[in-house]
């Protein structure tokens, strides 16, 4: 007879991969989809859109769940609000910062410097910048970066795991930084989506007879045609002079390549293990947009040949956050554990799905068990 899903966790001597503590920043600076008034918002060929601004935005409310989003000050860079969040989450774990073997920084523009233009800094990594600011001396902590899209966060646990479960690592500092308010173009409706933010963890390998931590993970790569669904590009203002690049997207291939891709991959990461999605407490995706992540949900359920999605398993944070890439999913996760999203919760044995689709186009997925 088949053991059930949850006597196959019950092992003995093994090293789970353990989240002991989680951090994040929210920038302070709030700016509500009125900001948006004024932009001349254009086509990519230029052409102006005659439709008034007011009609514009409240088109994009309805496809995105988005009311504001939050901005950066001034003054402030993406390592440095890595550092805050960091230095949270290793508060958040009561441990010493110098017995943090690796430092992981997912992040997709680096530091870009609020000075007239958007020329990317990433020498030193951010990593190091982070391990600098934490005034780590230890040498055998290793920093490094991830550039990988809005799943770089993801991707970031699912290393620090392998690195843990090869006896490479103890403890690793898992970060997700961006600050995209820098590199948007004021001519693109997609200006809108964009915001900035942090989150970190503390991941540990703890040596325990029941399984718990992550129980597997699953990524996935299209880079065909797909792989300019989000790029660097020039400003829809054909009429400038302008020779500065900015984050680009197109929204109606982004749309139809993760309704039929990010299901898969997430069973593909559930089937790993034989995990049943009735058994799955919450499902942690990446904040990118309203409409598409409930599609998303609701086409993983129907592979499973379940109808209704329940009403609380997937939290959003992107009605007063908007996407702030690597740092939606463990700035959500952070905002549950600290109870700031009072609908929500996670408890002992919980089992979670962490999920993220973005630039590459790359899909990845963790199954997580409190």
């Amino acid at each position: 007879m088949n053991k059930s899903y949850n006597e196959r966790s019950k092992l003995e001597h093994m090293t789970n991969t353990v989240i002991i503590g989680s951090g994040s920043y929210i920038p302070e600076v709030e700016i509500e989809n009125v900001s948006f008034m004024e932009n001349p918002f254009s086509f990519d060929d230029g052409r102006r859109i005659q439709n008034n601004n007011t009609d514009v935005i409240a088109k994009f409310q309805e496809i995105t769940g988005i009311q504001s989003r939050r901005y950066v000050n001034k003054d402030q860079s993406c390592s440095q609000i890595a550092f805050i969040s960091a230095k949270r989450a290793i508060e958040d774990a009561g441990i010493d910062p110098e017995t943090i073997d690796m430092i992981i920084v997912a992040h997709n523009f680096g530091d870009v410097i609020n000075d007239g233009s958007n020329q990317t800094d990433i020498v030193p990594s951010i990593g190091a910048r982070v391990k600098h600011e934490l005034g780590i001396k230890n040498e055998f902590c290793v920093p490094y970066d991830i550039i990988f899209g809005c799943p770089g966060w993801i991707q970031g646990l699912i290393h620090a795991h392998i690195h843990i479960q090869a006896g490479e690592a103890k403890r690793c500092l898992v970060i997700g930084s961006e600050v995209l308010s820098r590199v948007v173009d004021p001519f693109d409706r997609d200006t809108m989506i964009f915001a900035d933010g942090a989150g970190a963890v503390i991941v540990e390998g703890k040596e325990e007879e029941t399984k718990r931590g992550i129980l597997s993970h699953a990524t996935v790569s299209h880079s065909n045609e797909e792989k300019d669904y989000l790029y660097f590009g020039k400003s829809f203002n054909r009429f400038g002079n302008d020779p500065t690049k900015y984050i680009k997207m197109k929204g109606h291939k982004i749309y139809q390549y993760a309704l039929t891709q990010v299901p898969k991959a997430i069973k593909h990461c559930m089937d790993k293990i034989e995990m049943p999605l009735a058994e799955v407490n919450k499902i942690l995706i990446h904040q990118a947009n309203e409409k598409m992540d409930a599609a998303i949900v609701k086409r993983l359920y129907r592979l499973y040949g379940i109808k209704e999605v329940p009403e609380d398993i997937m939290p959003m944070i992107i009605e007063r956050l908007g996407n702030s890439s690597v740092a939606t999913v463990p700035t959500l996760y952070d905002m549950i554990q600290k109870g700031e999203l009072p609908k929500h919760s996670l408890a002992q044995d919980d089992n979670i799905l962490f999920a993220s689709v973005g630039a590459g186009m790359n899909i990845n997925c963790v199954a997580y068990k409190m």
